[in-house]
Order: structure tokens, then sequence, then C-alpha cells
């Protein structure tokens, strides 16, 4: 059966081409008066149309598309971001695309280049490095560009955040109000924002509490479980150990927790607590945690589109880009931490 065009539809329903093109257009539907979009939509099941995308987006100069770049994939974190932004996208009549830079500069660099030639509207991206210097480059050839969890040196772009140096604050001050003082700070690469701002608020939650920390007990290197599998490991060696830790993030968390229980089936019994960011459904099964630093990953998500969609809508609006901002710094919106307490402690 030879393929029905647009002519068909409209044909069908009585209209103009024009009419069926802005009934079925997102942006513009609400344009068309309800009883018109009803039998134009009819028309489109009965004859079995479909939207040529390609054509549409050479005429617009919208895919209607958007692309999130993130460092990894298996981290529960960036994933409810994903969803959080495909829900707020799909309510605009968009598609998200989905990146992973396996936490690489130059991979984040040929993944933006993919990404471009397939003509994205725009981009949330999650830095994987401490340098921005491409992403300054994307945005002033036109891309709208908007970063989630993180900031990068060299460029000032629109970002979403959470307040993590708050929520480290907090964490500590948990551990602090149970009674502990030999607390340790674990894992976090320092070139990252996160990292640095989650130890600031480590370190100023115990200089209010007038202890002064331990440097052997401030354990950085790396994000990921591993790097929390080995520096619990060096922590485990100390004669003098910690009583309670906090974790950079999940990953590191996840990697501290396996070094204990491995040491408990060897017959150990460290009785030592962990408060971490970011909560999970199966966190109330890790033994050690007492406290968890709960972020709206989500939330962050629908911010960051909406963000995003604004920077789209002006860059039509204006024929061109949105230059990239030299001076002054990008909008930043930060979204609050919540504290959780689970049974943690069994060690």
């Amino acid at each position: 059966m030879k393929g029905q065009t647009i002519r068909d539809v409209a044909a069908a329903a009585g209209v103009s081409i024009a009419t069926v093109s802005r009934a079925l257009a997102p942006d513009k539907a609400a344009r068309v008066a309800e009883p018109t979009r009803r039998r134009i939509h009819s028309a489109v099941e009965a004859l079995g149309y479909r939207t040529n995308h390609t054509a549409r987006s050479l005429k617009t100069r919208s895919t209607r598309t958007v692309a999130i770049v993130a460092p990894e994939l298996a981290n529960d974190f960036f994933m409810d971001l994903a969803e959080g932004m495909e829900g707020e996208l799909d309510a605009h009549g968009y598609t998200l695309l989905i990146a992973c830079s396996a936490n690489s500069g130059e991979e984040e660099k040929k993944r933006f280049s993919v990404l471009t030639d397939r003509m994205v509207d725009g981009m949330v991206v999650i830095p994987a490095g401490a340098r921005g210097e491409h992403l300054k480059v994307m945005a002033a050839r036109g891309v709208p560009v908007v970063l989630v969890d993180r900031l990068v040196e060299g460029v000032n772009l629109d970002a979403v955040l959470s307040d993590n140096e708050a929520g480290a604050f907090e964490l500590t001050r948990a551990l602090l109000a149970d009674g502990y003082r030999r607390i340790a700070f674990v894992g976090g690469d320092i070139t990252i924002s996160t990292a640095r701002e989650r130890l600031a608020g480590f370190g100023r939650a115990l200089a209010e509490g007038g202890i002064r920390p331990e440097p052997d007990w401030i354990r950085l290197g790396g994000m990921g479980v591993e790097d929390g599998y080995r520096r619990m490991g060096a922590i485990l060696n100390f004669r003098r150990r910690p009583e309670a830790l906090v974790a950079v993030n999940l990953l590191v968390h996840l990697g501290m927790e396996r070094r204990l229980l491995e040491d408990r089936r060897s017959g150990e019994r460290n009785a030592m607590v962990i408060a971490g960011f970011d909560e999970t459904a199966y966190t109330p099964f890790l033994p050690a945690c007492r406290y968890t630093a709960v972020q709206d990953a989500a939330g962050m998500g629908k911010q960051a589109v909406r963000r995003l969609l604004e920077l789209i809508a002006l860059k039509r609006t204006q024929g061109g880009a949105e230059p990239a901002k030299e001076t002054g710094g990008g909008r930043i919106i930060r979204l609050p931490v919540r504290i959780v307490r689970h049974r943690g402690g069994l060690f």
C-alpha cells in the first residue's frame, strides 16, 4: 500500500495542509480547535499516516530531540535524573537521547560531535572533567547547554545542582549528634566540584563541633565502587580507626560496604557506621548505613529541561544562539538535600 501523505490527511479531514501541520506539531496544536484536532487525528489513524520527522526537521530546523551526556550509566542517580528529564520532555513533545562519556573528557568531546551531527536541539551535560573549554566552544556554536550535578572551569553555563555542601554538613552533624567524634571522609575526585563541595561541608561541620579532622582520615580519590573498596581497605589497616565515615556518593559507599562485609566474614567485628549521599531501594540492606543524603535527581532533571527549553526558545526567537557567557556566571539552581536515618551500625 502506498504511503499516505499529509495532503491525504487534509483531504480526509476536510481541512488545509497547514491546519494538519499545526495540529500534529506539539508546540502548535493548541492553535487548532479541539473538534478539528479530533477530526484530523481520526483521519491520521484511519489512513495510517506517519509524520516524516526528517522532512519536518529540515523545514523547522528542529529535531525536537534533547540529549543527556552522563559520565556513566550504571548509577541510580543518573538514571533517576534521566527519567525526570524524559517525563518533562515528553510533556513538551521532545524525545530524549542518552549518551555516556565513560568519565573521559575525550569521549565526552566525541559524544558532543555525534550529537551535534544528529542536530539535537540542546544538551544536558554532567561533565566528565573539571575543564570546560569544549563546552564553551559548543555553546558558542549555538547549541543550548545546561549543566547538571557539576560545574566546570573555563565557562559559565546555566546549571542545576544539589546543595552539596549543606548535605554533607548535615550528614556529618547527624553523626556528631549521635556521639561520634572520630569521623573520616571517603572518596571523591577533588577536581570535580561536587566532591569539593561535599568535603567543604564535612570540614565545616567538624569545625563547628570543635573537632580538627585527622589528615589520614580524609581518603580522597575516585567516585566509583572500586575506589570506595580500596579506600576502606586502607582505613581498616589503620592502628587507630575512625568510628564513622562520610561517603562522597553511592558508588563509593557500596565499595566501602563490600570491604566491611569481607572483614566481617573473616571474623572481624568493625563497629563503624557510614553516612553517604544518595538513597536507593536497597539502602536499607546496607548494614553499616546510618544516614543518607537524598538528592532530588528527578527534580533536577525537570529543572534542567525547563531551563534548556527556555534557551532553545530564546535561540529561535533570536534567530541564532545565545552567546556563551564570559562574565557574570550562568544561572545556578540548587535543590535542597534531605537527610534520612537508617539502622546502620550492625558490624
